[in-house]
This record gives structure tokens, sequence and C-alpha cells, in this order.
């Protein structure tokens, strides 16, 4: 994993705005639609390249995909691996917009809820079709080489999050299911990192998933439940060195209360012991910008390396670059300026034909990360 040497590095989280071009692919794929998988694949491969292209004009320094040929960054996977079949099963809502009903029924009549399939499980996990993960990863390095792009990581669902959020309705129990996942996934993890890419495996499960799945539990049912979910992952890890994986944490990429969110301060530990050496996490949307400090509070391994939002994902304003500045360097002085990347909340387009941020704005506030970063390490590498 690429780290500073005499600069703040620019990252983000992953998933950025598909084209209306990629969205009508990847619906009528999810609908189980006709199409033409040598246009599909056309498709993707172009959006691959631009989005690329517009990371590097951007001066991003570690680029992804774009998660362009994915639905969604943990409900893909029904398309890579057997055992899971679409269902009519209520989707969870978060616990804090049911506190608020005006205000979550305006966000449905505003179209403000994803629409795709959900997946559930109702038979043996395995792999399916590799080919899909084989055409992003060469579809990325293409890219790369092309743009001349300083690093390529590519996003993976975490075992944690694809349990979380994808009902089980064929093993015996949570930890059967864990176990099933972590198996397979880690193929799929040990693929992308002996392509050359970086692998981030994106845990919304250890911070969403109090307010969604245990919403209605303990905190401590939800901790125990997070610590496995860690285990299952690091399992899957093994043959993976830990300086070539980086992982997210997320409470939710969608503006609402947040009022139910847990504190870092519960978890923190419990994300540390995770293998991944770089941990990715929101640090400027209202509700998490002020968990700095408990960064700064915790004990964090020599051996970490912190990415920390410093552009909120879930809104149109373009933060200046000087406040950017200043949320790179809270973190600089926690854990030194060689161990931070600077990065974004969320992704901009957790789900494909949907985002809070338009699309040209989201470029924008990565244009302002870029200068944010610039603008820091004069001052951290002349002081």
């Amino acid at each position: 994993m690429k780290i500073s040497t005499d600069c703040i590095l620019t990252t983000h989280v992953g998933s950025l705005p598909r084209p209306q071009y990629v969205v009508e692919q990847l619906f009528a794929q999810d609908r189980g639609e006709a199409y033409d998988p040598d246009a599909f694949d056309a498709v993707m491969t172009r959006a691959v390249r631009e989005v690329v292209e517009k990371q590097v004009a951007a001066g991003i320094d570690i680029v992804s995909d774009g998660e362009m040929s994915k639905i969604s960054y943990a409900t893909y996977i029904r398309h890579r691996l057997t055992g899971f079949e679409i269902a009519d099963v209520p989707r969870a809502t978060p616990k804090d917009l049911d506190d608020f009903p005006a205000f979550k029924e305006r966000l449905a009549q505003q179209g403000g809820t994803p629409k795709y399939h959900r997946p559930v499980v109702r038979g043996a996990i395995a792999i399916k079709d590799l080919m899909p993960l084989e055409k992003d990863i060469a579809n990325l390095k293409q890219a790369l080489a092309e743009t001349g792009a300083t690093e390529g990581f590519m996003n993976a669902a975490s075992p944690g999050v694809i349990a979380v959020f994808q009902p089980n309705e064929y093993y015996p129990d949570d930890d059967a299911y864990l176990q099933a996942l972590a198996d397979v996934m880690k193929i799929e993890y040990e693929r992308i990192t002996q392509s050359g890419l970086i692998l981030q495996v994106d845990c919304p499960d250890l911070a969403m998933g109090r307010h969604i799945r245990f919403r209605d539990d303990d905190t401590e049912t939800f901790k125990r439940a997070a610590r496995r979910q860690v285990e299952a992952l690091n399992h899957a890890l093994q043959n993976v060195p830990a300086d070539r994986v980086r992982m997210h944490l997320c409470w939710g990429n969608y503006e609402g209360p947040h009022t139910h969110d847990i504190e870092l301060s519960e978890i923190i530990d419990i994300v540390l012991s995770a293998k991944p050496q770089a941990i990715q996490f929101e640090a400027a949307n209202p509700r998490h910008a002020h968990e700095w400090q408990v960064w700064a509070e915790a004990n964090i391994p020599d051996d970490k390396i912190l990415i920390p939002g410093v552009l909120d994902t879930t809104t149109n304003f373009v933060e200046h670059p000087d406040l950017v500045a200043e949320r790179i360097r809270r973190f600089a002085e926690i854990v030194g300026k060689e161990r931070v990347i600077a990065g974004t909340d969320c992704g901009f387009g957790t789900f494909a034909g949907f985002g809070a941020v338009h699309p040209d704005i989201a470029y924008a506030k990565l244009g302002s990360l870029v200068e944010g970063a610039r603008r820091v390490s004069r001052k951290l590498w002349n002081s």
C-alpha cells in the first residue's frame, strides 16, 4: 500500500456516480431482463476508463473503478455466488428514520430510497462465476496503465456486511452463515490482491448494522456479533498481507438524523482488531466529525494507517480546502503525517442510479479534497 513520503495522498471510498448508460445495463441485469453480455462488457470497460480519467484529472492519487459494474456495494454478490435468491422480504429501515415518520415519508416520496432486488440465502453458498471479478480487475488495470494513475484499489463486500444485510434462510445459525461467506469471499479477496490491486473490504456492518439489523438489541449483543464478524473477516484474509488491505467503517451513507448511531468509542477496539492495515472512516459529517478525539485517545497499533473522511458524501456543499486541510491535520497530529491518507466519508454512488450528491459536484468535492491535502502538506513538511 502506497503511503506518504513527502505529501498527504488522497483517495475516496470507492463508489462514484454511474452514467445513465451504465445504470441501464446494471438494472437490466439485476432484473433478469434480456441484455447483450458483450454490450454489457463493452459498457463497463468504457465506463471504468472514463471514471479513472476523471479521478486522475481531479488529482486523486489512489483511484478505483467507481464500482461501475456493481448494482450496489453488497448485493452484487448474488451475481457471483450460488445460494442467493430474490425474495419479497421487508427491508429493514434505519431506526433513526422511524423516529421521524414524516421525514421518512418525504424521503420515500422524493425517491430517496434506492430500488434494487434484495438477495436472500436459500441454498449453499459457493462460487458461481469468477468471470465478473476477472473482468473488473482487467478493466481497472487497463485504465490504470492508460491514465498513469498512482495506485488502484477495488472494493469487495465483507462477510459481515453480506450476513447483516442479506437474510439467511438456509444455514442453521449466524455463525455457520458467516463461516460460509468467509470461506467463499476469501477467494475474491486473494484474487484482487494477487492482481496487484489494493483490496478494500466494506464493513458498514460494524457500525450501521447497530441501528438496522440489531436495532432492537442491546449494545453488548451487537458488539458480540461485531466481534464474530471481524473474526470471519480475519479468517477470510488469512492469506492476504495486511498492507494490501484497507477497510471501510460506515454508519450509513444517507442524510438523516443518525440519532441511533453507535458511538465510535464503543466499537473502536473491535475495529482495530481487524487485520487490514488501513482504516477508512467517517470524520466529516455532523454526527461523527467530533470523534477525531476518540482516535486521539485510542491505542492505535503502530502499523495502522488512518484514512479519515474529510468530505461529507451526503451534501452538495463543496468543503473549503482550508477546512479539508484542518481535518487532515488533526489526524496527522494523532498518528503522524506518514500514516494519514485523506479520504471521503463514504461513496458518491453507493447504489447505482442513486446518490444525494450531483455527479458534477462530487468531482468538485474531490478537487477540494486534493487542494486541501496540498495545502496541509506544505505546512506539515515545511514546518
